[in-house]
């Protein structure tokens, strides 16, 4: 009898939401460790087939008992499948575009834009490396329901790499007059640059039209112009948080190996020490920056625009928060 109860209790899981509590810190940063594990990039064809068939079965109302499958079962098969499939559409997406490729990407071109800073020609190629995966990410990751467009995406790639490009090579300058620390963190000012670019001009719609605001249930209430710069804020200060760690602890490495000629006689092995310090922040730095604000934001009604809230509160007087999607 208690095994029954316990199977008809697992067939209540609600796989929509996240398996951890996103109101608390730890559980958003244990929901995105997992979804930006980049083991799941290693995945065999066979293993992401395998947990697709299991999640949409289990959508389709087919038991765990009937799968032969536990729960914890479930869940890793669903963030396996998150992990490759686009929520929205349910496609296979591009391999170097998913979430769990983040960390393995971002380690190998952070760490050589930090190795090759002097050369005008790598400053440049490497910053457009860079804004190219970010691209690719933002195109693999657009939403399947209202897709960002071709020319949105070739505008936010231009004024990002632009942007990037021309902070890059004027701080460089600046840079050769101060002390040999200060040109190694130039990278870092030339990402945080590109991601003040880049990511209002991907969201440019939101800042023009609102960000869709919901109730408690998901209900739409309307839309919201302060409630976007507000998403789109955090996002910012997120992503530039998330390249900090990397970016700063491996000058500041550098330069003591540097002081102390430690590496005189293997220069060749800057490179791939700068690619490994990258590679275990970003391991860490992903997921907690990600974490650091709730995806589902509560914002009070008497926050928001005068027109808005007089168009929420025509819809339903006791309403006095609405939510919003962040995005990441």
């Amino acid at each position: 009898m208690s095994e029954k109860k316990e199977i008809a209790a697992q067939d209540k899981i609600d796989i929509e939401r996240p398996y951890w509590d996103q109101s608390t810190y730890q559980g958003r940063a244990l929901h995105f460790l997992t979804v930006t594990n980049p083991l799941n990039v290693f995945a065999s064809n066979q293993r992401l087939e395998h947990a697709r068939n299991i999640v949409t079965k289990y959508r389709q109302g087919e038991s765990l008992e009937k799968q032969g499958i536990i729960a914890d079962e479930l869940w890793n098969c669903k963030y396996l499948y998150d992990s490759a499939y686009h929520p929205d559409t349910g496609e296979k997406m591009l391999l170097i575009g998913r979430m769990s490729a983040q960390v393995p990407m971002n380690m190998i071109i952070t760490g050589c834009m930090m190795t090759f800073y002097k050369s005008t020609p790598a400053v440049i190629f490497w910053q457009w490396i860079n804004q190219s995966f970010n691209a690719i990410v933002n195109y693999t990751n657009r939403s399947g329901s209202s897709p960002i467009p071709t020319e949105t995406l070739a505008r936010s790639y231009v004024g990002a790499t632009g942007g990037a490009v021309i902070t890059a090579l004027t701080l460089n300058r600046l840079a050769q007059r101060g002390p040999p620390l200060a040109g190694r963190l130039v990278p870092l000012a030339a990402v945080a640059a590109a991601n003040c670019v880049n990511i209002p001009m991907m969201r440019i719609t939101e800042l023009q039209n609102g960000i869709e605001l919901q109730t408690e249930d998901g209900t739409k209430v309307g839309n919201s112009k302060r409630a976007a710069k507000q998403a789109i804020t955090s996002v910012t200060l997120s992503r530039i948080l998330m390249a900090s760690p990397s970016m700063i602890l491996a000058p500041i490495v550098m330069n003591y190996l540097d002081r102390r000629q430690l590496l005189r006689n293997a220069k060749w092995a800057a490179g791939p020490i700068q690619v490994l310090i990258c590679g275990v922040c970003l391991t860490f730095a992903t997921p907690l920056c990600c974490a650091l604000f709730a995806q589902r934001v509560a914002i009070s009604v008497n926050r928001l625009e005068p027109d808005v809230q007089e168009q929420i509160r025509s819809r339903d007087s006791s309403l006095e928060t609405v939510y919003y999607n962040k995005g990441l």
